[in-house]
């Protein structure tokens, strides 16, 4: 029989993207959002890719929606049940749906991983993380084959074998990459997916010519929009309430109170009912943030949004991730960069990556931790040439091995003392 918390968790995640392709077609129609779901599968997706820009709201939200289903009907059929980290990789998966990820670009790399897992005698759900959050890679199965100029047989053909090459050595990458951080990095596949694509990146610069993409950033104001992620987050807070009552508060209280170091799952530390409202108090601090600097509601932003909702369930609090978050605040503001410009909003959301390190070291180091992620983030775009959707999980890691390398050596040397 079916757990509670997975149930639940399942209808949740239904009813979320049925809302997201409800409103899509709503908001631009059946027709027009369809030939604009197409017009994303054939478009180059590298970063700053906003699909509401470039095909309308009702295709992005629609395109999210299925690769967020992709997600959902691949725990489904793995046979594991949806808890924090799968709920983290299906809502991320959804975000990032409106700024990079397809149906078409992400199915070519879980193929990928699963060769490997068979190579290795593993079976899928072994690797089934990896394999969702490993779709960030999706951009560069899209460029290799629409960037290029390629008649269409080649061009599809170039980036299905790109995408199964990537998904093949993702395994090995991930778990070498989890070592270097020590689970101090919740976006962990954004370090992986960095890592293979700075080797990624200078092959095809080796080979051709890899054009800068224009940014495309949405900019106009949006009810829809605006009001999505938080409407979604009151009703998750009221389903927590709901379900667990009081006792829903103070599993609240005791998520708080966890550091937040991979793996940190709060639906099975705490309860479904603490972890819903955690989720809705996070999204609406997000889009709270958001209305106070005065962004636009877009698709970078929403699915920055999603993905920070999702580690709610999975190492993201409000009390770790504030000083991390302060960090980025302070360096956006000392080095010159406007706090309602795409770089500082994107590090301000994804930043949280780092909440473990506030959660375990205190709010000083975890500080220190944001500050120097937002000078990381703003340069290592170019570096894999956008093609790693998650490359604030990437900046992400990197200052985390950096941080934890620092401590482990003080406190050991210390200890010879």
């Amino acid at each position: 029989m079916m757990p509670t918390s997975n149930r639940m968790l399942q209808i949740i995640l239904l009813l979320f993207l049925s809302a997201l392709i409800l409103a899509g077609f709503l908001s631009d129609g059946i027709r027009e959002t369809i030939q604009g779901v197409v017009e994303l599968q054939i478009h180059p997706a590298r970063l700053i890719s906003d699909f509401i820009d470039i095909a309308g709201i009702g295709a992005a939200f629609v395109n999210a929606a299925l690769v967020g289903l992709t997600g959902l009907l691949l725990v489904r059929f793995s046979g594991i049940g949806l808890s924090g980290p799968t709920f983290a990789a299906i809502l991320t998966m959804t975000g990032f749906g409106l700024f990079g990820k397809t149906p078409l670009n992400i199915l070519p790399i879980i193929a990928g991983v699963y060769l490997s897992a068979r190579l290795v005698g593993k079976r899928m759900k072994d690797y089934l993380i990896i394999a969702l959050f490993g779709t960030a890679l999706g951009p560069l199965v899209s460029a290799l084959a629409w960037e290029f100029s390629l008649p269409l047989l080649p061009a599809f053909l170039a980036g299905i074998t790109g995408g199964i090459i990537t998904g093949f050595f993702l395994p090995s990458i991930a778990v070498s990459m989890l070592h270097l951080h020590q689970g101090y990095n919740l976006y962990n596949m954004g370090l992986s997916c960095g890592f293979f694509g700075l080797f990624a990146a200078a092959v095809i610069r080796g080979f051709g010519q890899f054009k800068a993409m224009p940014s495309h950033w949405f900019v106009e104001s949006s009810l829809l929009l605006e009001l999505f992620v938080p409407v979604f987050s009151v009703l998750l807070i009221s389903a927590g309430l709901i379900t667990g009552g009081k006792q829903a508060i103070k599993d609240l209280k005791e998520i708080q109170s966890i550091p937040g170091r991979l793996p940190s799952d709060f639906v099975d530390m705490a309860s479904l009912s603490g972890t819903l409202i955690n989720i809705g108090l996070v999204g609406l601090f997000g889009s709270a943030y958001i209305f106070i600097i005065g962004a636009s509601f877009n698709g970078p932003v929403i699915g920055g949004l999603f993905t920070i909702m999702g580690f709610a369930a999975f190492g993201t609090h409000l009390k770790n991730s504030w000083p991390v978050v302060a960090g980025v605040i302070t360096a956006s503001l000392l080095t010159g960069n406007p706090l309602n410009s795409p770089g500082p909003i994107l590090a301000v959301l994804f930043s949280t990556t780092l909440a473990p390190i506030s959660g375990e070291f205190g709010r000083i180091i975890g500080f220190t931790a944001g500050f120097i992620h937002l000078l990381m983030v703003m340069q290592t775009g170019s570096w894999h040439g956008g093609m790693n959707l998650y490359n604030n999980g990437f900046a992400g890691g990197l200052t985390a091995a950096l941080i934890i390398s620092v401590i482990q050596w003080y406190k050991s040397n210390r200890t010879e003392m």
